[in-house]
């Protein structure tokens, strides 16, 4: 591939061995596709890397590196050799503390990385959080664990994607019955300010945010619920005291209309469902992760390790191509505020 000096660095991990990552990363590489957003560097172990250009019998130039100073575009693709997984002891569809471990060790180092300055953020294909913890991760999910090791203080968490829509979840994995309870004032203002500061980094100047109800016909003024009245439309009035742009709160089965004509840049949701719902229908195999709250960017696909296609070179990559691209639009975002 040809060298871009004017392209971000980014890390370019391969995700869990067991799963569809290594073949999405391997594939892009082979269509050259990375030469357009950035200068990638590829982040695991290598004989992973060339197990997924194996599963679909490609080949694309590449070089082992053992330091991101190493990188020369011109020669193929600079690929980190973390030497830590042997293929032999990776099943295909199978989560595994063994890969869960390497993934634990890909985010690590991608960290270090960023901070050092040696790459400009990361994208990476898909972990599964089950082996995470498994693999030796402490924390609730990824986002925490870079959480920890970049030392956020703010607001953070995971941002689903779907073209210029994103959404951000005021609660998460937690069952139905206990959202109505942990919507607070607080919590509600720390999303829209999540929602608020990434669609910022994303490079839209001044964004517009929507803000769901909880109940149907946003509570009918109190006769079907006050959520409405008593925590949401208050962080709302503290978001525009800010001089924010953040409207609601809107029935969430209108809203996502509404932010797919182009209305809202972010729509803050009350629970897990409102958003994911309308993003999987709208685009199952596009979305995008993006790590909201962190000092770098930081971004995934939507889809998960996809165990079912692992190792069969059949998988799509729409959903990691548009990773990649979010991830050098951020970076190159991130340049103009600090240039």
């Amino acid at each position: 591939m040809a060298a871009n000096t004017e392209k971000p660095i980014l890390g370019i991990l391969l995700g869990d061995a067991t799963g569809i990552g290594p073949e999405l990363v391997a594939k892009l590489a082979v269509s050259n596709f990375y030469a357009d957003y950035c200068r990638p560097i590829i982040i695991g172990d290598v004989r992973i890397f060339q197990a997924g250009l194996d599963t679909f019998h490609g080949s694309v130039p590449y070089f082992v590196i053992d330091k991101v100073e190493d990188a020369d575009w011109e020669q193929g693709y600079p690929v980190l050799d973390m030497k830590n997984q042997d293929p032999a002891k990776v099943t295909m569809g199978k989560a595994s503390a063994y890969c869960g471990a390497a993934c634990v060790d890909m985010i690590k180092l991608a960290c270090q990385l960023c901070k050092e300055g040696k790459i400009e953020g990361f994208a990476f294909a898909p972990f599964h959080k089950a082996a995470l913890k498994e693999g030796g991760c402490k924390f609730e999910s990824e986002h925490y664990l870079m959480a920890d090791l970049f030392g956020v203080t703010g607001p953070f968490g995971e941002i689903n994607m779907l073209g210029d829509v994103m959404t951000v979840r005021t609660t998460s994995h937690v069952p139905i019955k206990t959202v109505s309870d942990l919507l607070t004032v607080e919590r509600i203002s720390r999303a829209i300010e999540l929602g608020y500061l990434t669609a910022r980094s994303t490079g839209v100047e001044n964004p517009k945010l929507g803000v769901a109800a909880l109940n149907p016909h946003c509570g009918e003024n109190g006769l079907c619920g006050t959520e409405e009245i008593e925590r949401i439309q208050p962080a709302i009035q503290q978001a525009q005291a800010k001089g924010w742009d953040v409207e609601g709160p809107f029935s969430g089965d209108i809203l996502f209309i509404r932010a797919f004509q182009g209305e809202f840049d972010a729509v803050v949701t009350m629970y897990h469902d409102q958003g994911q719902i309308a993003l999987k229908l709208k685009g199952f195999d596009q979305g995008i992760t993006v790590a909201g709250g962190q000092p770098y960017p930081v971004v995934t696909c939507a889809h998960g390790t996809a165990y079912g296609k692992a190792g069969k070179g059949i998988a799509s990559t729409s959903a990691f191509e548009n990773a990649v691209k979010m991830a050098a639009k951020m970076a190159a975002a991130r340049q103009s505020v600090r240039a």
